[in-house]
């Protein structure tokens, strides 16, 4: 199984979503918990302070367990050296792929900044994972947008459109050939209509494990085993859980 949309700690920053500190081998106990062998792990502070600090701080963390975490590093789309730092990431970093959050980085997915960070990934092979499902800025049609803009780079949808904006997903994964949902926060019945509707090979599964306020991550193990009551065939769990996931990560190896 793999998760593909967690977090670090938050080391350096003090946010409302809370967070406890854990270590790596915290943070694969909840794995073994719930299941989960390979988790995508996403920066948490560097959705806050998009530095360089915050990349290597990632690396650092799922390179203790190269095997069972990949991680996914952030920039800042305005910052001059965004691109650069995109390169450093895939190359020097080893890093697997780029979260952006535009509801709380501040800005649109349609700036003209985001073109040449869009080519430095795809010229890695790398994976596009955004936030979504809470507009102004994060609305699925907007991270549509800019995958039509750059056709061979796989764009993540990190939240299914979360309760609001799942419909939208749903409709535009179905209608963007390198367009991707991770169910993720999404509702349920959400869930169960997009794994009937959506292309079979192009639905993931994040838990959003790593903002507990405790190292247990019981919240995360939850939402794995939430799955069981979704009514959906082996078939579509296989997909969503294993073959599709691997198959995007491969690419980004």
């Amino acid at each position: 199984m793999i998760d593909f949309h967690t977090h670090t700690p938050a080391w350096r920053t003090a946010t409302w979503l809370g967070g406890a500190p854990f270590s790596a081998d915290d943070f694969v106990t909840f794995m073994d918990a719930a299941g989960v062998d390979l988790a995508v792990v996403l920066s948490h502070d560097g959705l806050f302070d998009a530095r360089p600090q915050a990349n290597d701080e990632l690396a650092a963390f799922v390179g203790q367990y190269p095997q069972r975490l990949a991680g996914f590093g952030t920039v800042h789309p305005r910052h001059p050296d965004a691109a650069a730092e995109v390169d450093r990431m895939m190359t020097v970093l080893g890093l697997r792929g780029l979260k952006l959050h535009p509801w709380l980085q501040g800005f649109s997915m349609h700036e003209a900044t985001l073109d040449p960070i869009c080519e430095a990934l795809t010229a890695h092979r790398g994976i596009l994972l955004s936030h979504d499902g809470t507009p102004p800025y994060s609305t699925p049609a907007q991270i549509a947008a800019l995958a039509r803009r750059h056709p061979t780079l796989p764009v993540v949808l990190g939240h299914g459109g979360l309760h609001d904006c799942w419909r939208e997903a749903l409709a535009l994964t179905r209608e963007t050939v390198n367009l991707y949902l991770c169910i993720c926060g999404t509702p349920p019945y959400a869930a169960r209509r997009i794994l009937a509707e959506a292309p079979a090979d192009k639905v993931l599964f994040g838990t959003d494990a790593g903002l507990s306020d405790r190292k247990s991550q019981d919240y995360a193990v939850a939402r794995v085993a939430e799955i069981g009551g979704w009514g959906i065939t082996e078939d579509q769990r296989h997909a969503m859980l294993v073959d599709n996931p691997r198959r995007l990560l491969a690419r980004a190896t």
